[in-house]
C-alpha cells in the first residue's frame, strides 16, 4: 500500500511540531514557536464575541467579508500609500500560510524555479515542492544577514517565474533596506518575475521601517503582498490573513484558495476588520513593547555566552551556539529541553544542506521574545545552567 505521495518526499514533520511536543513533554519554557503568551486587545476580543452573538457564524464569502476587505484596503493606503480595490484586489485567507500556499499553487507550474531568501520559513519549500516547482535559495549570512544582490541575480534561470520575498525576515529579523528592495525590483522587472511578498511582521520593526516592495516603481502590478492579523494583534490562533495585489494575481491566488479552505473564521473576520482601524498609538506602542522584550532577551543570551545577532524586526532573535562549544544547532535544540528546560528552533532546518554536507545555519538558533517578561527571565535563568559541568 502506498504510504505517501512523492510531493511529500523529504519534508518530514515540521520542526515546530517537534519542538512544541518537546516543550509539552518536558515542561520546558517554549521560546520556539512564535506565538505570544498574552492575548491581544480586549476591545478586539469583545468584537469577536459581539460577532458571535450577532449570528456571524456561518460561511463568509470565499474572498472574505466586505467589511474586512474594505478595512484591509484602508490599511494598505493608511500605512503604505497603496491603493487597492477591496472587491477585486483583496482576498482574505486562513492565515498568511494559506495565502502563501495558494499564491504558489495558483502561479507556479511543475518545473518552475522559485527564488527564496535562505533561511526560509519551512512552508515555502514545502508548498513549492507540492506545486512541482524547485526552490532556489539565496542565503542571508551572519552577522548582518544582508541580501547578496549578486547572488540573487545569479540565481535566476530561464525557468524562474517567481520570488518569494520575506521582510521583515523570519528567522533572522533582518529588514530589507530600500537599496536591497530596489535591487529585487530591478531583477523582477528585468526577468518578468512575480513577487510573493510575505510581510506578516510589517508592524514589528525596531528602528528600520518596513517598506512594501509593491510601493516601488513597476512593482504594484507584479506583487502579491501578504500579511495577517496574528502577529500584529497577538491573535495567532484566529488564522486571519490576506493578500492584496493586482486583480489577475489575486484571482490566481483565489483560484487555488477556493479549493483549500474556501473560507474560515467568520466572527474573527468581523473582529479583525475593527482591529485594523485601531489608532497609530496601538501599532507604535506594541512595537515599542516588543523592542524592550528583544533587548531583555538579547542581553540575557549574550550574558549566557552565546553570540547574539540583534534583530531589526519580527518576534525572533538569532544566536550562534558555537561560542559555548556546540557544533550543531539541531542537536543543541533537541537536547536543550532535557538539559535546562528551554525550547528553541535551529536555523539549519531553514537552510538547504550543501553537497559537501555543510549547512550555513549549522550553529545558529532562533529564540522567540514575544513572551511575558517573567517567562523570558525564567528561560534566561535556566539557560545560565548551560555553562554548568555536564
Amino acid at each position: 500500500m502506498k504510504q505517501h505521495s512523492a510531493r511529500l518526499d523529504g519534508l518530514g514533520v515540521t520542526i515546530f511540531a517537534e519542538m512544541a511536543q518537546l516543550a509539552v513533554t518536558t515542561g520546558a519554557v517554549n521560546l520556539g514557536q512564535g506565538f505570544p503568551d498574552e492575548d491581544g486587545p480586549e476591545e478586539i476580543r469583545e468584537a469577536a464575541r459581539r460577532a458571535i452573538t450577532a449570528g456571524h457564524n456561518q460561511y463568509a464569502p470565499g474572498t472574505g467579508i466586505p467589511a474586512l476587505r474594505e478595512a484591509i484596503a484602508r490599511h494598505q493606503w493608511r500605512f503604505h500609500g497603496l491603493e487597492v480595490d477591496p472587491d477585486t484586489e483583496v482576498v482574505v485567507t486562513t492565515g498568511a500560510t494559506e495565502a502563501i500556499a495558494a499564491a504558489v499553487l495558483g502561479l507556479v507550474d511543475p518545473g518552475d524555479d522559485v527564488l527564496v531568501l535562505e533561511p526560509y520559513y519551512d512552508s515555502y519549500r514545502a508548498v513549492i515542492q507540492m506545486a512541482g516547482g524547485r526552490h532556489r535559495p539565496v542565503t542571508l549570512r551572519a552577522p548582518d544577514f544582508r541580501l547578496p544582490v549578486d547572488e540573487l541575480r545569479a540565481a535566476v534561470t530561464p525557468r524562474t517565474t517567481a520570488i518569494v520575498l520575506n521582510t521583515p525576515h523570519n528567522p533572522t529579523g533582518s529588514v530589507l533596506t530600500p537599496d536591497e528592495l530596489s535591487a529585487v525590483a530591478a531583477i523582477a522587472i528585468e526577468h518578468e518575475l512575480v513577487v510573493i511578498s510575505d510581510e506578516v511582521y510589517e508592524h514589528l520593526t525596531f528602528g528600520r521601517p518596513h517598506v512594501p516592495i509593491a510601493t516601488l516603481p513597476g512593482m504594484a502590478e507584479r506583487t502579491l503582498t501578504i500579511s495577517s492579523a496574528g502577529k500584529t494583534f497577538s491573535f495567532t490562533g484566529w488564522k486571519v490573513g490576506w493578500a492584496t495585489g493586482p486583480a489577475h494575481l489575486v484571482s490566481a491566488l483565489f483560484g487555488a484558495k477556493q479549493f483549500l479552505s474556501y473560507t474560515s473564521g467568520t466572527p474573527f473576520q468581523h473582529a479583525v476588520a475593527e482591529a485594523l482601524d485601531l489608532p497609530d498609538s496601538f501599532y507604535s506602542s506594541f512595537a515599542d513593547g516588543l523592542r524592550r522584550k528583544r533587548d531583555l532577551l538579547c542581553a540575557g543570551l549574550g550574558d549566557v555566552g552565546l553570540g547574539v545577532f540583534v534583530p531589526e524586526g519580527t518576534y525572533f532573535a538569532t544566536t550562534d551556539v558555537a561560542p559555548l562549544g556546540f557544533a550543531d544547532g539541531l542537536e543543541f535544540c533537541r537536547a536543550l529541553p532535557q538539559r535546562v528546560g528551554v525550547v528553541a528552533i535551529p536555523h539549519q532546518v531553514f537552510h538547504d544542506d550543501r553537497p559537501d554536507g555543510s549547512n550555513p545555519g549549522r550553529t545558529l538558533v532562533r529564540w522567540a521574545f514575544c513572551k511575558r517578561d517573567e517567562v523570558l527571565e525564567e528561560a534566561l535563568a535556566r539557560l545560565r545552567r548551560l555553562t554548568d559541568p555536564v
